[in-house]
């Protein structure tokens, strides 16, 4: 795992298990990259980056050089204007006005472990033998700047984290304009770029396309990582499939407004850049002061999107995610929301929890308007206590009943939210984002809080911290429902307005922190309107995300197998639903429903009560079932098996770590008149051991069921599903 400096090529060589990234020093202190993929043994990387005379439109820095041009150096943090011409990783304005700025190198050390971010979420090393991480100083002599550059390798994750930090060493002040996390450029453009985009009850989906000349870009602008697209692109080669192939993985660990592209240049080079979304950004930097980056999570495979993922799933469930829950086995859920929305009282909810506690179901959710005057979405955000009119024994009562039939408790709070129709906001209207003398745009009839105001926040958790205080809590869902307009804070002056929606994510994450921390033994779930902030940075504080408020079984095919592609299925949250969906208002089986929702933290939204007895029966089942598997899906490893966007069929499989356990799901969209005769091939699968097949008395070796497979059984009709349960038969 060692990070080594070669002193006589002035070369650094950052290994995992299995994957190197490398760069060098060149000339009088540039940061150039070498190579990034398959581990290469540290006496390589010999050979000097190549160059080669361009014509005058490739400016030279060095005039007794004129094969050296920035303009087609590969390098590891690059700026503009000093002859590189493609999209650069930073970019400041100095007190003077200009925006020219280079940074050198100075010095460099390497440290056991990983340090942590300035209040910044990101992945960790639990013990200084897990990792190592190398800091590159680098400076402009000439604009006061310091420039640090982390890379931190990990023993047992072929991943590599990488951020920077810029510190202002002058007298004067300094605008940052642009300051991504990772920047690399890469020695040819024969690849596919891969992400995720969606929009909501639709996120997440797989899109894939050939890199052209020019910028291929993915962003948020709306101060979330969002439904439309997700922090994350993959850089592919044009072969690489499920399972090989290079595949080149680029991660943010952030939750707000971000900007992940690829650009291809004249030269069929392409540079691959992922941080914060410059758009509407600036941050000033007075003397001594310094910004950090979020921290971009890289991922090198070999073995296409599949391993690439499963480095993903394991490092973000293992050593992003925290907490009690972590390595802990989620609870089976009930939440009323589509039982009941706002229309509930006591006695209502508590027939859901009798029937969910013949079921076997563990936890019940009680999910939005028990609080103010909340009985539609037009009012009392903001109002956290308790509505007696719906509840006249207070949560403390309704937790109470609750705990006597066996299950835990859970809520639904939004706290990042306030209604203009509350209490809070009459008492403080400048306590939401907005712009003086601008209209104060609403969505779903709220507004957004200012998280960069300490008092917001401060106001906000005693509030909270109340209701978690008193109240046997045992899971919060936390919402946020809405994306940011007038950008401006009351609390800010006006040559830092453009910071708002930064400090905003650093006071969110700031509050999340104070939180979780004082409520260590709270399952928290994050929410917005669903997947809309799906992302490395939330799972930090909460370990799982409710995946999309869309919950039908065949549209979550495509939500839960793109989720996939980066997240584990521990961080999934997915419920079975009544039919006709509320969403699309598909008819789906209970069997497909429970199938799919079986494959990521699994619960029932829907009135319980309502069910025949015959339905209840097979809910039973369900129940006793995901508590047969629980532990294999949410902490074993996943497998695509087919894809649900490249045909009518969608597999998947969980394995665990030591290969003894399998278990697969098959799913067939529409039926198919006179069909093929279809096998399903398993993977991850020890080929010398021996499966018995749960249910019947048939056995097969692991070779068997990779290479050639189990026959599909018939399935009539629309919307079917089946399983597959393997167990090592020991000898």
């Amino acid at each position: 795992m060692p990070i080594v400096y070669e002193a006589s090529t002035r070369t650094f060589h950052v290994q995992s298990r299995n994957v190197s990234y490398a760069m060098r020093i060149v000339k009088d202190g540039y940061l150039a990259h070498l190579y990034w993929g398959r581990k290469i043994k540290t006496t390589g990387l010999k050979d000097p980056i190549p160059t080669t005379f361009r014509p005058s439109f490739q400016p030279n820095p060095f005039p007794e050089d004129e094969r050296f041009s920035l303009d087609t150096l590969p390098q590891e943090y690059p700026g503009y204007g000093t002859s590189d011409f493609r999209s650069p990783a930073y970019q400041v304005r100095l007190a003077d006005g200009t925006t020219i700025s280079e940074f050198k190198y100075v010095r460099h050390r390497i440290l056991p472990g990983k340090p942590k971010l300035k209040g910044l979420p990101a992945v960790y090393a639990e013990s200084e033998d897990e990792a190592e991480t190398l800091e590159i100083v680098l400076e402009d002599a000439v604009a006061k700047l310091r420039l640090i550059v982390r890379y931190t390798a990990f023993r047992d994750h072929d991943a590599i984290a990488r951020s920077a930090e810029i510190e202002n060493l002058g007298d004067r002040p300094v605008r940052v304009l642009r300051l991504l996390s990772a920047s690399v450029d890469f020695p040819r453009a024969d690849f596919d770029a891969v992400h995720l985009w969606g929009s909501w009850t639709r996120e997440r989906h797989i899109a894939r396309r050939a890199l052209m000349p020019g910028v291929q870009a993915i962003e948020s602008r709306r101060g979330a990582s969002s439904h439309q697209h997700n922090p994350f692109l993959a850089v592919v080669s044009p072969d690489a499939t499920e399972d090989q192939g290079e595949a080149y993985g680029f991660s943010l660990v952030y939750s707000g407004s971000f900007l992940a592209q690829a650009e291809v240049d004249q030269f069929a080079s392409t540079r691959v850049s992922i941080g914060l979304n410059p758009f509407d950004f600036e941050w000033l930097l007075e003397a001594g002061e310094s910004l950090q980056t979020p921290e971009a999570v890289l991922v090198y495979s070999h073995e296409g999107l599949g391993g690439m993922s499963r480095t993903y799933h394991k490092l973000y469930r293992t050593r992003l995610c925290r907490g009690v829950y972590r390595d802990k086995e989620r609870p089976i859920l009930i939440n009323n929301w589509e039982a009941t929305y706002f229309d509930f009282d006591e006695e209502k909810l508590m027939r859901i929890v009798h029937a969910a506690k013949e079921l076997g179901i563990e936890l019940f959710v009680l999910d939005d308007g028990w609080f103010g005057r909340r009985n539609d979405d037009k009012r009392s955000l903001g109002d956290w206590f308790v509505n007696r009119e719906k509840l006249p024994g207070g949560l403390e009562g309704l937790a109470a009943r609750v705990n006597e039939q066996g299950l835990q408790f859970g809520l639904w709070v939004e706290p990042e939210m306030i209604s203009p129709d509350s209490e809070l906001y009459r008492a403080h209207p400048d306590w939401c984002l907005h712009v003086p003398d601008r209209r104060r745009t609403t969505g779903r009839m709220q507004l957004v809080l200012d998280y960069s105001r300490q008092d917001v926040r401060d106001a906000i958790y005693e509030q909270l911290a109340a209701i978690f205080s008193s109240v046997p809590i045992a899971y919060v869902k936390w919402d946020m429902n809405r994306n940011m307009t007038e950008i401006g804070s009351a609390a800010l002056p006006p040559e830092r307005q453009r910071e708002t929606a930064h400090r905003y994510m650093l006071g969110l994450y700031e509050l999340l922190e104070r939180i979780t921390s004082a409520f260590p033994n709270i399952l928290f779930e994050s929410c917005a309107g669903g997947g809309g902030r799906f992302d490395p940075g939330m799972l930090y504080y909460m370990p799982q995300t409710w995946t999309s408020d869309d919950t039908d079984a065949i549209e979550r095919l495509k939500i839960q197998y793109g989720t996939s592609l980066v997240y584990p299925v521990s961080a999934m949250g997915s419920h079975v639903s009544a039919v006709p969906n509320h969403q699309v208002h598909r008819i789906t089986s209970l069997k497909t429903r429970g199938h799919v929702a079986m494959s990521g933290n699994f619960g029932y939204e829907l009135d319980l009560s309502k069910l025949s007895e015959e339905e209840k029966a097979e809910v039973r089942e369900q129940v006793a079932e995901y508590k047969a598997i629980r532990r294999l899906v949410q902490q074993g490893d996943f497998y695509r098996l087919l894809s649900p966007f490249e045909g009518n069929d969608t597999a998947w499989q969980f394995v665990s770590e030591d290969k003894s356990e399998a278990y697969a799901v098959f799913v067939r969209t529409l039926a198919v008149p006179n069909g093929p005769l279809t096998r399903l091939r398993f993977k991850g699968l020890n080929p010398d051991k021996t499966y018995a097949l749960r249910g019947t008395d048939r056995v097969y070796g692991g070779d068997e069921l990779m290479y050639a497979g189990l026959p599909i059984p018939d399935l009539e009709g629309d919307f079917r599903s089946v399983t597959f349960h393997l167990t090592e038969v020991r000898a």
